[in-house]
Order: structure tokens, then sequence, then C-alpha cells
């Protein structure tokens, strides 16, 4: 991180050197109940510079530690922009910048998203995105700015030794699906974004 926080209303926005990505942590009100905690809200996230509409929310549960969702991205038309979060269990959380044009094209950030900090990433478009659990059984929740849209759907290699991606796990241990593991590395792919 490179800059102080911003607060806007319940929630403290933390930027990276690497333009774009945002931690995003809300404010946690608790008692003997339990806690709440608001995980978005329009007027706040505009305010910290994230002023995205998002359309859909997702859900995945992940039975193993170890096992990695990524490198994933839809090219434009249906671009997406990410809100992403733990709702149970931790992951570590990586977006890496694929703009062509950027001078960051090729670098990524990486944040620990767990249920209990409450911390969210926010992957603005241009960034393809993964993430790898940290603990058995970990659900994740993200909302996102376009419908998902099969013939826009991509991916990079999460193991890409160009990038360099700090998996907490050695490859032979990690999970993961037919489609990740046949994913490119970023050179290999047309620009998706300039």
């Amino acid at each position: 991180m490179t800059t102080g926080p911003a607060v806007s209303g319940n929630f403290t926005a933390e930027r990276f050197a690497l333009p774009g990505p945002v931690l995003v942590t809300p404010r946690r009100f608790g008692d003997h109940r339990g806690f709440f905690l608001e995980t978005w809200s329009a007027r706040d996230f505009a305010a910290l510079g994230i002023p995205d509409v998002f359309v859909q929310d997702n859900h995945s549960l992940s039975a193993r530690a170890g096992t990695i969702r990524g490198m994933h991205f839809q090219r434009p038309p249906h671009a997406q922009a990410k809100l992403v979060r733990a709702l149970r269990g931790a992951i570590l959380d990586i977006a890496v910048d694929i703009r062509r044009s950027s001078p960051t094209y090729g670098q990524h950030v990486a944040a620990e998203l767990t249920a209990e900090n409450a911390r969210q990433l926010y992957v603005p478009v241009g960034f393809a995105h993964g993430f790898c659990t940290l603990t058995p059984d970990t659900e994740v929740a993200y909302k996102v700015t376009d419908l998902y849209a099969p013939d826009c759907d991509a991916g990079i290699a999460w193991d890409d030794p160009d990038l360099g991606l700090p998996w907490p796990f050695a490859a032979a241990e990690v999970q993961l699906s037919d489609k990740d593991r046949r994913a490119p590395r970023l050179r290999d792919i047309a620009p998706a974004f300039d």
C-alpha cells in the first residue's frame, strides 16, 4: 500500500502501489449477539472512487485448502470489475494487470481475505483475478459489474512463470479445474485490454 486509508461511511479503503485494485475494510459493529457490517454501499464506494454498478452476485465453496480458482477475466464487451470477500475461511486473493498499455502490465497485487478480517478486494476491469483457499470449506462471495458471458470468458495460467504469483502451495498440492489447468500464459493470449 502506498497511501493512507480513505474513509467513507462505514468503509476504509487502502490503495496499492499498483493503480486500480483497492482493499476495502468495512466497519464491524459487535455486541453479545454477534456482529453487523455493511458489505457494500453505492454512496460510500463512489466516495472512495469505486462508482461501479454491480449486477450479479456469485458464491463459491471450495472443500479443500489449496484450491485455486483463476486467473479469470471477461473480455469486452462484457468485461467485469469484481468485489471479492471471504464469507467463511480464508483466501489469498490476487489481481494481475493485463492492460497492454499499462506501465504496470503483468504486475499483481495480493491480499489475504478472511471471514474474520472482513476485508474485500476491488478488482477493476482490465485485471485477471484468482484466489487460493487457505483453509478447508472456504466460501467466497463476489459482486460483478456485468453478467456472465461464456463467449467472453477467458483466463491466464495460474502458474505463469512470467508473473511469479505468490501462491502459498506447491503445484503438486493445488486443486484446479480442467479449464484452469489448460489456461495459456499471459504472453500467449491476444490482448483483451489496451
